[in-house]
Formats: structure tokens, sequence, C-alpha cells
């Protein structure tokens, strides 16, 4: 899942992305509002983290201006101001959640999931698909119940896939949600990750993950 960060205390963005990053997720960070709102308009995010006291444009700002302009990126605001008034301004300027500093890292990535899990028609705290099981919150798949040895970004990509079990997920998709926007490389890395994937997860008794050609990928409702 790509998370875009806008928060302008640079020890606090560093240590979210950090963290963020070893959970899995690729992070970008912005140290203002204005490059925040340029980043979360030019590119495609699951989830932003939105400091409200930020310098140029303020994060109730940013969050308006993107509602005005359509972008529905579920956001996360941060604030030390921890009265009902400016969560009723936060949520009131578009927000979808909302979390007073200081916190707990773990508080913040399970806000971070509930959010992901919004809009996706059921939402599932734990993803379940042909007798796989990933789980989110721990960052581990097991296959009938058996741990599987899955790296970061395999994990990445079949999360993004059984979240949206039953529709094509090309291959632009995937780049957008999986890989950061520095990454150079064409589509082919994402076939590398699917064969890699597939190795790992399926038998030729028991395909999990479909390959629709020139469309993408599908992982089905019930399985093949």
């Amino acid at each position: 899942m790509r998370v875009l960060v806008v928060e302008d205390e640079q020890a606090m963005a560093e240590s979210l992305a950090w963290g963020l990053q070893a959970d899995g997720y690729v992070v970008e960070v912005a140290d203002n509002g204005e490059d925040g709102l340029w980043k979360a308009q030019e590119n495609v995010y699951d989830v932003i983290v939105l400091d409200v006291m930020l310098p140029r444009l303020d994060g109730y700002q940013v969050c308006r201006r993107l509602r005005e302009k359509g972008r529905w990126t579920p956001i996360l605001m941060l604030t030390a101001m921890d009265e009902d008034l400016d969560h009723a301004e936060g949520l009131d300027s578009g927000a979808d959640d909302y979390l007073a500093k200081p916190f707990s890292y773990p508080v913040l990535l399970a806000h971070l999931r509930s959010l992901t899990r919004r809009g996706l028609g059921t939402r599932p705290a734990v993803l379940t698909a042909a007798g796989l099981t990933l789980d989110p919150a721990t960052r581990t798949v097991t296959n009938d119940g058996v741990p599987l040895d899955l790296t970061s970004r395999e994990i990445s990509v079949l999360e993004f896939l059984m979240r949206r079990k039953g529709r094509v997920v090309s291959k632009t998709d995937l780049l957008d949600h999986c890989w950061d926007t520095a990454f150079t490389g064409g589509p082919a890395v994402v076939e590398v990750h699917i064969h890699r994937l597939r190795r790992k997860i399926e038998t030729a008794a028991t395909p999990v993950i479909v390959t629709l050609r020139g469309r993408g990928y599908l992982i089905p409702d019930e399985p093949t």
C-alpha cells in the first residue's frame, strides 16, 4: 500500500517513514502543505497521513482543496491539538479519521488498516482466498495454516490482489500501489514478482492468481 506522509517535523516524518516502510508500506514524504497537495494530486496513494500544523498550507486547507478537486483518497489527520472543535474542523474539512499527538505507532497502524479497508465492499480484518490467509496487522501469510516465507514486496502484491478479490487488477495498478514513484522500471517487474509469488503460494492443482492476457491479474471470488 502506498502512503503519503505530510509532516513538517523532520524527526516525526523520518520515524513514520521508517516504521511504515518496515511494515511493508511504500512511503513518500512532503514537509509542507503545498508540496503535499501537489503530490496528492499528481500521484496515486492508498491513504494520506496529514499533519494539521504545516507551513505554506495547513492540513485543513490541503484536505479541503483535495476534496474540492474530487480527490477522495482516505486521509488520516494528525494534530497536537486535542480539542473537540479541532476534531470537528478536521472531519468537516473532509478528513476520514483523526489522531491526536502523541500517539502510539501500533494505534496509527490500526487506523491506517481501518482506512484502507473502507470503500472496498466487505472489510475483513484478515484476508482469505483459496486456502490462503493474510493478516495485514502482522504481515504474515499462511496456506492451509502453514506459514509461507514471502518477501515484503510479495506480501504487498498479494494483499493488493486479495483486497480486490473478484476484480481485475492491471500491472499499472500494481505498480502504482506497490512500488514508489522513484521506481523507473516497467511492467516486467510485476510479471517477475507474480511469477515468484505463484511459485510460493500455488500448486498445479490449485491456481490462485489468474492471468487475463492484456488486462492484468485476478484472484477469483471462488478458487478455480
